[in-house]
């Protein structure tokens, strides 16, 4: 690949986002090239409420990639998806509660997403869809090992 779309895809690639806050409490400002967010935590667990929680943030980049994903593979074999809606909740569980998990004791982050397709599909495309979900790059990357390099500035 050559050109602009190498060019359009290293940038993607190595663009950094800085997250920065007083210490004063939870409201951060999130800077991810030229867009700017913001998180915080909710008046019940100290913050004011100003932004989507971290675990917010980390769901919505597992929908955001997953209906990403669906779209582009329904489009490529020319399906008639016309919308794509993820629900996504977290919470904790105790690890003996899961039958699938290799974890056994103590607690694990479970995730539920429910995928919501509009349009005239058969239910073999629906169920093909499905499991393009399961392997968007960031559900690959939260079921995989993750190597977090944290250096001091």
């Amino acid at each position: 690949m050559n050109g602009p779309a190498r060019n359009q895809q290293q940038e993607a690639v190595a663009r950094e986002v800085v997250v920065r806050g007083p210490a004063t409490g939870f409201a951060q400002e999130i800077l991810a090239g030229p867009h700017r967010l913001s998180a915080d935590e909710p008046a019940s667990a100290g913050g004011t409420d100003t932004g989507p929680t971290p675990y917010d943030l980390l769901l919505a980049a597992l929908g955001a990639c997953t209906s990403m994903t669906v779209a582009l593979y329904a489009r490529r074999k020319g399906w008639p998806l016309e919308k794509v809606a993820v629900h996504l909740r977290h919470s904790k569980i105790h690890a003996a509660d899961c039958a699938e998990c290799e974890t056994r004791e103590g607690m694990i982050d479970r995730i539920e997403r429910d995928l919501e397709f509009t349009g005239p599909l058969s239910g073999e495309q629906r169920s093909k869809l499905v499991e393009i979900a399961e392997k968007c790059p960031v559900h690959r990357t939260l079921t995989s090992e993750i190597n977090i390099d944290t250096r001091m500035y």
